[in-house]
C-alpha cells in the first residue's frame, strides 16, 4: 500500500505533538499546486504535513459545528484512488463558523494534529487545519456522496497491534481499511459517512449522544446490547452517534438499548476523547422502540423461597439525601419491586450525609434514613444498616462525597452479628469460635492500611445469622478504571494502568477469605459489589485464586453476562463470587439502569440466592 514518507522533522513534531496534545506550526509551507484534502490526511494516523502551512485547499463544506470544538468539515470532490487516505478534514474556527453545508470553499491554515484529552489520554489524534483563513467561491453545491458504514464494509478484526519499537503505538503503521475496523475508520475521518437502520447498543445519555452498531448479529445479548466478552472481542461495528443541531433546535432522541435508529443518519466522521469514532449527524433517524414500539422492560427477579437467603449488591451513583426524593423513591422501588426485597442488600457509593460539600463531614445515617424509610413507602420492609464512617476524604470518589459501602438487611429474615464495630483504620481480623470462623470486628474493614486501597473504598465485613447458620459477606468497590486508555487508544492493545491496582485489592480480598477458611473450611462468604473489572480480567482471576471463591456471574449463559453499559459495550462491573462452602446457588443480573436512557443509576444490581 502506497505510504506517504515523513521525514525526522516531522517525526520530531509528531513526538512534541503527543506530549503536548496539539502540533505546533512550523514556517514551512506546502504549494497549493500539491496539497489536496488526502495529501494532508495522509496514510497513516499522523498526516505528513503535520505543522506545515497549506494554502488554498480547496473541498465543500459538510458539515457546521457551532458548539464544542467549533468548526467545519470539508471535502474533495477529486478523490485520488487509495482508500488509506481520507477525502475530509476537520477545519477548527475557535468561533462559530460562518460557512454553511454545500459552501465550496477555499482553505489556508496550518494542518495540526490534536490529541483530545492530551498526550497522557493515550487518545487516537485528530488531523485538522487551525488558524484558517476561509474563502467561500459558491454555494448552494450538491454534497459530497455519503460513504456507506456496514456490516460488509467494518472487518471483523479491530486494530492491529502495535508498532513494539514505537512503544505499542500504531500512529506510524500503515492504515489497512480492509483489514481492520479502527483503521477504516481512520482513512474515513472527516468524510461525509451514513449508516443505515441500526440497532442501538449504548442508551442516549446526558450529553446527548448514543451508540448503534453496524452489525446486527456481532455479540448481541438477548435484551439489544452488543456484549463485551474478552479483550478481543471490542464489537467492531459500534459507533457513537451525535448530532450537529444544537438541542435547543432539535432534541436529541430518548433511545435504550435494542431500540433502532431507522432510517439514515449522515454526517461528517469525528474522533472526539468521549467515544473515538464518532457520526456527527446532519441528518439523524428516528428512534423506533423495540418490543413492538413497547420498549426494552425493566427485569424483575424471583423472589427468595423460604429456607433461601438472597443476597444483592447495587451501585446506588452517589446517593446523598441532597438528591431528589424521586431517586430515592425509584431505587426504593427496585429493591422492592425488581430485586424482590434481598436479605441483604450491600449498597456502593453511598455518600456522607451532605454529599459533595466539603466540610469534614463523614457520617450517612441521614442519607440510610432516608433511602430505608423510602423503602417502606414502596411497600417493603424496615431494613436495619450496618457500616464503618471512612477517614474524610481518604477512600476516593466525589471530593467532599466520603462514598462507602453499606449492609442492609431485612430483621424479620436476618440477624447481624456484632463483634466489637471496627471504625476507619481498624482491620478486621478472623478468628476460629468453637467449630466456625468469626470476625475480631463485625462490621470491620478490611486491611484499611494497606496501600491497595489508598485513595479507594475499603472492604467492608459482616457476619450474618440465617435460621442460626452463619455467613459472612464482604462488600466492595474497588478502584475505578479512570486512567485506562480507550479501546481507541493509539496504544494498542490500551494500557490498562488502574488495573495494577484492583489486582492488589483483589488479592487482598482473596488472602482475608482464605483466613476464613482456614478457620473454617466450609464457611459460608460472599464477596460482593462493585468490583470495576470484567469477569474475565486479571482482577477476578486474583479474587478467585486457589479455589477460595467463584465468580457467580460465570454461571449465566455467555450473553446475559453484564451489568453496565459503555460505549455500547455491554459488561460486567458489578460481581457476587461465592466460597466453596455456598455450594448450590442462583445467581441474576436484574437489568433496570444500564441499558436505559432513563437511569437512576449506571449500574445493574445483581443477587444470589441460596440455602445456608
Amino acid at each position: 500500500m502506497p505510504h506517504i514518507p515523513r521525514s525526522a522533522a516531522v517525526s520530531t513534531l509528531v513526538a512534541t505533538a503527543l506530549a503536548a496534545g496539539l502540533l505546533a506550526a512550523t514556517t514551512s509551507s506546502a504549494s497549493a499546486d500539491q496539497v489536496r484534502v488526502h495529501d494532508i490526511q495522509g496514510t497513516t494516523r499522523l498526516s505528513p504535513l503535520a505543522g506545515q502551512q497549506v494554502s488554498d485547499v480547496r473541498g465543500i463544506v459538510t458539515g457546521v459545528r457551532g458548539y464544542g470544538s467549533k468548526g467545519f468539515w470539508i471535502q474533495d470532490t477529486a478523490p485520488d484512488d487509495d482508500r488509506a487516505t481520507s477525502e475530509g478534514v476537520f477545519v477548527y474556527t475557535s468561533s462559530t463558523p460562518t460557512v454553511k453545508p454545500g459552501d465550496a470553499v477555499r482553505v489556508s491554515g496550518t494542518v495540526t494534529e490534536y490529541v483530545p484529552g492530551g498526550a497522557a489520554s493515550g487518545n487516537q489524534s485528530l488531523t485538522q487545519i487551525t488558524k484558517p483563513t476561509v474563502t467561500v467561491e459558491s454555494s448552494g453545491n450538491a454534497l459530497p456522496a455519503p460513504v456507506a458504514i456496514g456490516a460488509r464494509s467494518v472487518p471483523a478484526a479491530y486494530a492491529p497491534k502495535g508498532d513494539p519499537a514505537a512503544g505499542n503505538s500504531v500512529n506510524g503503521l500503515p492504515l489497512k481499511p480492509r483489514s481492520y475496523a479502527l483503521d477504516l475508520y481512520e482513512s474515513l475521518e472527516g468524510m461525509n459517512v451514513t449508516v443505515g437502520s441500526a440497532r442501538v447498543v449504548g442508551a442516549t445519555d446526558p450529553y446527548n449522544e448514543l451508540w448503534v452498531t453496524v452489525k446486527p448479529h456481532e455479540s448481541s445479548t438477548r435484551r439489544g446490547g452488543a456484549l463485551y466478552g474478552s479483550y478481543d472481542s471490542q464489537n467492531t461495528g459500534r459507533l457513537q452517534i451525535q448530532q450537529l443541531a444544537p438541542v435547543s433546535e432539535q432534541p436529541f432522541p430518548k433511545a435504550d438499548v435494542g431500540d433502532t435508529l431507522t432510517g439514515a443518519t449522515e454526517g461528517p466522521l469525528d474522533f472526539n476523547q468521549f467515544g473515538g469514532y464518532t457520526l456527527t449527524a446532519r441528518e439523524l433517524g428516528k428512534v423506533v422502540p423495540q418490543g413492538k414500539g413497547k420498549g426494552l422492560q425493566r427485569e424483575r427477579t424471583r423472589p427468595q423461597r423460604a429456607g433461601e437467603l438472597a443476597v444483592a449488591t447495587y451501585n446506588v451513583e452517589n446517593l446523598d439525601p441532597g438528591d431528589p426524593q424521586s431517586k430515592f423513591d425509584a431505587l426504593a422501588s427496585g429493591v422492592v419491586t425488581n430485586l424482590a426485597t434481598p436479605d441483604i442488600v450491600a449498597l456502593e457509593e453511598i455518600q456522607d450525609d451532605n454529599g459533595a460539600k466539603n466540610d469534614g463531614t463523614v457520617s450517612a445515617a441521614a442519607t440510610l434514613k432516608k433511602f430505608t424509610d423510602a423503602i417502606v413507602a414502596a411497600g417493603g420492609p424496615r431494613y436495619a444498616w450496618r457500616s464503618v464512617d471512612p477517614e474524610n476524604n481518604k477512600d476516593g470518589g466525589e471530593p467532599g462525597g466520603n462514598i462507602r459501602q453499606v449492609f442492609l438487611f431485612n430483621p424479620e429474615r436476618v440477624s447481624f452479628t456484632d463483634r466489637a464495630a471496627g471504625d476507619a483504620t481498624t482491620p478486621t481480623g478472623v478468628v476460629r469460635v468453637g467449630k466456625r470462623a468469626a470476625l475480631t470486628h463485625s462490621p470491620g474493614r478490611i486491611a484499611p492500611a494497606d496501600s491497595a486501597w489508598t485513595n479507594s473504598r475499603k472492604p467492608l465485613a459482616g457476619e450474618f445469622s440465617f435460621r442460626g447458620k452463619p455467613v459472612i459477606v464482604v462488600a466492595n468497590h474497588f478502584a475505578s478504571k479512570g486512567g485506562d486508555e480507550s479501546l481507541t487508544s493509539h496504544h494498542q492493545p490500551p494500557v490498562r494502568s488502574s488495573e495494577t491496582q484492583r489486582v492488589r485489592q483483589a488479592e487482598a480480598v482473596n488472602s482475608f477469605v482464605q483466613e476464613v477458611r482456614e478457620a473454617q473450611r466450609d464457611a459460608d462468604v460472599l464477596v460482593v459489589g462493585d468490583i470495576n473489572d470484567f469477569e474475565f480480567s486479571a482482577t477476578t482471576k486474583a479474587l478467585e485464586k486457589g479455589g477460595a471463591l467463584r465468580a457467580g456471574i460465570k454461571t449465566l449463559p455467555r450473553a446475559e453476562r453484564y451489568s453496565y453499559v459503555f460505549q455500547g459495550n455491554s459488561q460486567v462491573l458489578d460481581q457476587i463470587l461465592v466460597s466453596p462452602g455456598v455450594g448450590r446457588f442462583r445467581y441474576d443480573s436484574v437489568h433496570v439502569n444500564a441499558e436505559f436512557a432513563e437511569q437512576n443509576s449506571d449500574h445493574d444490581p445483581q443477587v444470589v440466592r441460596f440455602r445456608p
